[in-house]
């Protein structure tokens, strides 16, 4: 069972279909590899095991994924009768009460959901470290972070735990953990997937789907979950047809950009660079046009309004706690980090929040009349490789000194969630520590096509599948 670990999720839901392999059988390999790394990596947060195995033994829906194992990151992902805490204390007793219309639609695709992976306080920072359960371990090196917010997932996939796993989205949560894990991780178009009100916070800068290991798995599960939800308001532009049709597709000869230097004009990392250089190359050999070249934008600027928005949306989460529990917030039901980024949010009025979102537009608007001349632009993912475990915590007496460090760390992927346009990260390289460096392709509104189809390219030129962690199943 623990060769079928190293399956995608399409071929472990062909065995089923199959009958080659039981559901119950995949469940309980999945679970004893969560129990064998987990104490180890602390991916995996909330055991389900119970309410797993009820539905790998039931008739099993008529979906795409039946019977493939799946976990949920413990933040944004309502399952009725399973805790949800986010990473935090607040939230210790919450159980939820019903599905959100997410976890439906996981459920309808056949997915059996066996668990909840880690994530920092609220997912406000890129890195799994939360006070209440502990730091979540690289399965490419336990001293450092696997990246955040949607780390847990991200552990949990790298090492084989199981073939996808959930995540979500606001400042670059599905693609830091994919780059530091050597993943697949696409941020889909804004409203791609459903958006609960609960969720739509911060300028609606979120959106949810998974981290996998094979650009086939993250094209076919956004097609068995996107759609707007009832009263949406917002509607991302339909496909022009299954995004799993355009895995393999002929992507044509892209013009495609590429940039080495951040936003502001500071210097990356020299493995970043050469992750970007090598990516460039690759592509060029592939026979598209790669031209050194980036969108004109203000990157003081638009990191200010970043950090308006979501200090802003860490109040407005908090605040919507506090009612939706009816009980008081204090300093001591959250990490000092939290605390402090709520009263910086609570001191942004009400012309500052207003004034950040239009800077966010018109950078949205920048990149897409740059994105006239070019398909896709290409960076690092990330400032610098996977940090070590501890680099982003408060300093005693600065509590938010992590989180200004976090913004080098992170220099290109919020742009994605300011405009709402579809990026991803691909593991094309790893350094001479043997850590993976992912890149990171953006590209116009609504066309996760253009993205799947060169992905796809770029995984079969250079498979990355087959390369597994120190620790892994």
């Amino acid at each position: 069972m623990d060769e079928l670990a190293l399956l995608d999720a399409t071929a472990q839901a062909d065995l089923v279909r199959r009958k080659e392999v039981k559901a119950v059988e995949l469940l309980d390999a999945a679970i004893d590899r969560i129990e064998r790394l987990n104490p180890t990596l602390n991916a995996v947060v909330t055991p389900l095991y119970d309410q797993a195995r009820a539905a790998a033994s039931d008739p099993l829906p008529d979906g795409p994924f039946a019977g493939v194992p799946f976990l949920l990151k413990d933040l944004g992902a309502e399952y009725a009768g399973a805790p949800l805490r986010a990473g935090s204390a607040f939230l210790r007793d919450y159980v939820s009460p019903d599905d959100s219309e997410l976890v439906r639609r996981y459920k309808g695709a056949g997915l059996i959901i066996l668990g909840k992976t880690n994530a920092p306080e609220l997912g406000l920072v890129p890195t799994t470290e939360p006070l209440l359960f502990g730091p979540t371990r690289n399965p490419w090196d336990t001293s450092r972070t696997p990246g955040g917010s949607s780390g847990g997932s991200a552990a949990a996939v790298a090492s084989g735990m199981v073939p996808a796993a959930h995540g979500n989205d606001g400042g670059g949560s599905l693609r830091i953990p994919a780059s530091c894990c050597g993943l697949f991780g696409l941020k889909p178009t804004r409203a791609r997937l459903p958006m609960s009100p609960g969720s739509d916070i911060a300028g609606a800068l979120g959106q949810d789907h998974v981290l996998t290991r094979s650009v086939r798995d993250s094209a076919a599960l956004l097609d068995a979950t996107a759609g707007p939800d009832l009263g949406a308001p917002y509607w991302a532009p339909p496909p022009f047809r299954p995004f799993a049709q355009e895995v393999g597709a002929d992507p044509g000869r892209l013009r495609i950009a590429f940039t080495t230097y951040t936003l502001t004009g500071t210097s990356l990392h020299a493995d970043c660079v050469t992750a970007v250089r090598d990516a460039a190359a690759l592509c060029a050999d592939l026979g598209h046009e790669l031209t050194e070249a980036a969108p004109n934008l203000d990157g003081e600027r638009l990191t200010r309004a970043f950090d308006t928005v979501w200090a802003a949306g860490c109040a407005r989460t908090l605040d919507g706690l506090s009612r939706l529990h009816d009980r008081e917030l204090t300093p001591a039901l959250f990490e000092p980090l939290t605390w402090a980024l709520y009263e910086r949010g609570r001191r942004v009025s009400a012309s500052d929040y207003l004034l950040a979102i239009s800077d966010l537009q018109q950078a949205s608007r920048d990149v897409a009349h740059f994105l006239l001349d070019y398909d896709l632009w290409l960076t690092p993912t990330l400032g610098e490789p996977p940090l070590p475990l501890g680099a982003l915590a408060p300093a005693p007496d600065d509590p938010l000194a992590g989180y200004f460090r976090a913004f080098a760390f992170v220099p290109f992927t919020p742009l994605a969630n300011a405009s709402g346009q579809p990026a991803i990260s691909v593991p094309l390289y790893w350094n001479a520590d043997g850590l993976p460096v992912g890149v990171h392709f953006l590209a116009p509104f609504g066309d996760e096509a253009t993205l799947f189809r060169l992905a796809a390219q770029l995984e079969a030129a250079r498979p990355w599948a087959n390369r597994r962690p120190p620790l892994s199943a």
